[in-house]
């Protein structure tokens, strides 16, 4: 950082920069931990003598109370150490085969990820959403943003899996609903991917969805088809076609980051004899409502019964259990 022009190349300084912030918080964790040991020592030492008195007991409530939070900390921490763990996330949303029940189990994840995010602290931005025929959505793209939430969220990628009575089937019969989450590590200026015109093709459309009588009158909505890869993004939220392409054009740029991010993981994996599962076509949870009610990871294989509150939103311990398992897979790879 002492180089000369350092300071001249933010695509060079500031994941530099986000790297020290994150080892300078480890380290004043590390240092308030290791300064509280003597103070356990001395603890040890009063109660082994005599039992503390009343306001000896709230001191040490309060000390136990600080020295936990201190610990779960550092844990996030090291949980949180990847290339790209303190990112802000782009979360995509799509149905599988099943129709309605498929898309109406979208939007149900939609609907719970929005719960968590915010319940969390994240600032949310809905950027596409397109709506299914009779009910549900067919896509939708969120935008989750705050420290850590790509780290968070990246888990979450994979196929989830929904088993229930069905709404939409006159029998009230048993129906089992697919649809896939991905989550994407938001792409700022400090990363460089270089997009040639002669290689995407940009569509205007209508936007659909609430949003007043301007989307109903415009052809603000923009969708950008990366003809190499075969990469479809769209963004409909802003009022404005210039905005909506520009950040049409951030996802896109993220999905592209990713893509190369995941080819380099799968191509390390091949070479150190590792089986990873990367992406879509993983079944990695399933929401089971009938004939019993249980949601089960089936890669930690956590299980809570408690599925109405998990759909409101109550992510963590599926979310801190994966997080936990990844630093057993050596490099912070999926086991």
């Amino acid at each position: 950082m002492q180089q000369p022009g350092f300071w001249d190349e933010p695509r060079k300084s500031a994941p530099l920069l986000r790297r020290r912030r994150a080892l300078e918080r480890r380290r004043t964790t590390l240092e308030r931990l290791n300064a509280d040991r003597d103070e356990i020592d001395a603890w040890l030492e009063l109660l082994a003598e005599d039992a503390p008195g009343t306001e000896d007991d709230a001191e040490l409530g309060s000390f136990i109370d600080r020295v936990g939070r201190e610990s779960a900390a550092l844990d996030l921490e090291l949980k949180l150490s990847g290339e790209d763990d303190d990112r802000s996330a782009l979360l995509a949303i799509h149905p599988g085969e099943g129709g309605t029940d498929s898309q109406d189990w979208a939007e149900i994840l939609l609907r719970m990820y929005l719960r968590w995010a915010e319940q969390s602290g994240f600032d949310v931005t809905l950027l596409e959403r397109l709506d299914g025929d009779e009910a549900g959505l067919k896509s939708a793209t969120v935008a989750v943003r705050g420290e850590y939430a790509f780290g968070r969220l990246r888990g979450e990628s994979g196929v989830h899996r929904l088993v229930r009575i069905s709404p939409f089937d006159a029998a009230k019969r048993r129906h089992t609903s697919f649809a896939s989450v991905y989550a994407y590590p938001e792409v700022e200026d400090d990363i460089d991917i270089e997009v040639e015109d002669k290689d995407i093709r940009i569509d205007t459309f209508r936007s659909s969805g609430a949003g007043g009588q301007h989307v109903n009158v415009t052809d603000s909505a923009v969708r950008i088809t990366h003809m190499p890869t075969g990469i479809v993004v769209s963004c409909q939220n802003e009022r404005s076609q210039i905005k909506n392409r520009s950040m049409a054009m951030k996802i896109l740029k993220a999905r592209l980051y990713d893509r190369e991010v995941q080819k380099r993981r799968e191509e390390q994996a091949e070479r150190e004899g590792q089986k990873m599962e990367i992406g879509f076509g993983s079944q990695i949870r399933s929401y089971v409502l009938h004939p019993y009610r249980m949601v089960k990871d089936h890669r930690t294989r956590l299980e809570v019964s408690a599925v109405e509150k998990v759909l409101d939103g109550d992510l963590d311990p599926f979310i801190d259990a994966w997080l936990g398992q990844q630093l057993e897979v050596p490099d912070g790879g999926q086991p």
